[in-house]
């Protein structure tokens, strides 16, 4: 029987007696799926799993998704990617080394959105005993909840154009950042999408706010000075504590949460030499669109 404790913050839970190495029943999978839906983020700690292992836990959730970068994957396995600030002996970068730092929510500038990521944290760096690089996240059916009813009702059926681009340039601009320019191929490969700006979600049935500062770039049914307000507004909105939770890793955890109804930041406070190593996969909201495109605003 697992045993779940939530995190007493504005999301998140612990979910104990597992071993996802091994085969788990359909059943099992299901009260994962609501357990995720219900509290947005879960965490399984002292986890044993290889690259393969993560992919094939993960896959039971949807279509895993092989990243427009192409880069960084595990080897003949590229659903599996790896994300470090380490570096091989001539210098060169195991890893992404910079994913995640900013607040967004992966995969909102494809046209198949995502479901859920799955991360193994294998190597967690640490200062004065203190682990480092945590994952934060933010609810967003509280942040839709809290919205002021007025802009609720008039942003109610609004769309949100989201661009991959628009993540990638501003890491670019980083200090140290070693991330080429994205090709006119992969640009062409994530054009622009848009989609509804409040989402209903498809396991809890419950409306979420569907934008963030990482992609979101324009209300497509507001001039852009009036746009660029609103999303400026939604943007603070979302970020308040009482809807946070901050995970901080310890080797061996496996932390999955859902894009749908969260956003959330990779936390860059380690340095060069404090080791960061982590595989992840991220799996499709295919099975919930199974046509393959995201519902149209009303």
């Amino acid at each position: 029987m697992l045993k779940v404790t939530p995190s007493g913050q504005g999301l998140g839970a612990c979910v104990e007696n597992i071993d996802l190495a091994q085969p788990l029943s359909h059943a099992t999978y299901k009260e994962l799926e609501a357990l995720l839906g219900k509290y947005g983020v879960l965490w399984y700690p002292a986890q044993t799993l290889t690259g393969p292992a993560l992919k094939a836990f993960s896959q039971n959730f949807g279509t895993l998704e092989v990243n427009v970068a192409n880069m960084y994957q595990e080897p003949g396995h590229p659903e599996v990617m790896i994300l470090s600030n380490k570096k091989t002996d001539e210098g060169k970068p195991v890893g992404l080394g910079d994913a995640g730092q900013d607040w967004h929510t992966d995969m909102s500038y494809s046209k198949m959105i995502a479901f859920t990521n799955v991360l193994y944290g294998i190597e967690i760096p640490h200062r004065d005993g203190q682990p480092l690089g945590g994952t934060e996240f933010c609810n967003m059916r509280a942040a839709y909840l809290a919205l002021p009813d007025e802009l609720k009702t008039k942003l109610d059926g609004m769309t949100v154009l989201h661009d991959f681009n628009k993540f990638w340039e501003n890491m670019r601009k980083q200090p140290g950042s070693l991330r080429p320019p994205l090709t006119p191929e992969q640009r062409a490969a994530k054009p622009p999408v848009s989609h509804p700006i409040f989402l209903t979600h498809p396991i809890t049935g419950e409306k979420v706010l569907y934008a963030n500062p990482g992609y979101s770039i324009q209300i497509n049914e507001m001039d852009a000075v009036e746009s660029e307000r609103t999303l400026a507004f939604l943007f603070e909105h979302q970020l308040q504590p009482q809807f946070r939770y901050r995970h901080r890793w310890t080797e061996g955890d496996v932390l999955m949460w859902d894009n749908m109804g969260t956003i959330h930041n990779a936390v860059a406070d380690y340095l060069p030499h404090e080791h960061r190593f982590i595989k992840r996969c991220q799996v499709m909201a295919d099975r919930y669109f199974p046509v393959g495109d995201m519902p149209q605003a009303a």
